[in-house]
């Protein structure tokens, strides 16, 4: 956490909770007015390095200046993802109908199924980092506790031995996992439009392949394959890395209220206008945990605020440099896998 709190100040003096007094100063700010010009623009903007990005690559034809083509294509994509992440969180369009067709669109447009994901990141953030009802630190490849680490079999507990050093290795198979992940929610039933979903997934999956191999060779199409779906997942895994990773985990009857399960459990990261772009503005995550429907672009003014009031409560509010918090996040890898770096030894021994 911080390496210094602020000394407790009394809370304000209006009633109701610590979270509907913010929410109050947050909404006499004006930060959670709509801001349709900058969304007109940011779309529009997106739209035209997607399209211009897959123009290129067929004007290009078959050439290994293709690879350049899709490392830019990982990035354009990274920005759809984000795009579709402000959709979804109806931070673009107040209705429900116009947010999930824009949000489908988004997730056509680099292979991932809108319902499922949306599903699972609302579950998130409803439970941020509570290592029960989070999907996003369930065991899967990695362990994110001492005791999953202690309840791991198969390929968890392999990996989990070494994890910190494979994390940024795996994420290049981030990518792969969202087409993946997308095609399993397919079987679930309770997922809402999955047919709808499943024509758009399928869509998008066969015609990026017919793209790439009408258009290159074989072998280049494979390499232009792993580089973009390679840079892709590792561009989301940098993205989403710093938000929570490393921060304290919540397990069984962990209820705290909802401003303080949202602050403790996220941290931002400090930057300047580059960092916002390249992050999608979820840099300032806590702000965007606090308040998931505020424009992205106020996020940035809602901190100073946020973090004023965190410190008359006495809340920590983390904050750190981007290179500091891969490192917070591979340090606590390593320790959630100490387990299975002792019981390996203690059967070596024995």
């Amino acid at each position: 956490m911080t390496a210094h709190t602020p000394p407790r100040r009394p809370p304000p003096p209006a009633g109701g909770s610590d979270f509907a007094r913010l929410s109050k100063k947050i909404a006499e700010a004006g930060l959670m007015n709509r801001r349709p010009g900058y969304y007109t623009v940011r779309s529009i903007a997106v739209a035209v390095a997607y399209a211009g990005g897959w123009s290129a690559f067929l004007v290009l034809g078959a050439s290994w200046w293709a690879l350049a083509l899709a490392a830019f294509l990982a990035v354009v994509f990274g920005q759809v993802a984000l795009l579709a992440h402000d959709v979804a969180h109806r931070q673009v369009f107040r209705r429900r109908r116009p947010s999930e067709t824009a949000g489908r669109i988004a997730g056509a447009a680099i292979g991932m199924g809108y319902g499922w994901w949306q599903d699972k990141h609302t579950r998130h953030h409803a439970n941020p980092n509570h290592e029960d009802l989070d999907p996003d630190i369930a065991p899967d490849l990695l362990v994110w506790s001492q005791d999953q680490a202690r309840a791991a079999t198969g390929l968890p507990r392999i990996i989990g031995r070494w994890q910190a050093f494979l994390f940024f290795p795996l994420l290049l198979l981030e990518g792969v996992n969202l087409h993946v992940s997308s095609a399993r929610a397919l079987g679930n039933r309770a997922l809402k439009n999955r047919i709808l979903d499943g024509m758009l997934l399928y869509g998008h999956i066969a015609a990026y392949l017919a793209a790439l191999f009408l258009v290159l060779p074989a072998g280049m199409a494979i390499a232009f394959l792993a580089a973009h779906q390679c840079l892709f997942g590792l561009y989301l895994g940098c993205l989403f890395a710093p938000n929570h990773k490393g921060m304290p985990i919540l397990t069984g009857g962990d209820r705290p209220d909802f401003l303080r399960r949202q602050v403790l459990t996220a941290r931002n990261v400090r930057g300047s206008w580059f960092t916002d772009l390249a992050l999608g503005d979820l840099n300032h995550q806590i702000e965007h945990h606090l308040f998931p429907s505020m424009p992205s672009p106020h996020l940035r003014r809602a901190r100073p605020i946020v973090r004023r009031y965190c410190q008359d409560l006495g809340v920590d509010y983390l904050e750190t440099g981007l290179i500091a918090s891969y490192r917070q996040t591979l340090a606590s890898l390593h320790r959630a896998g100490a387990p299975l770096r002792r019981a390996r030894i203690s059967s070596t021994r024995a």
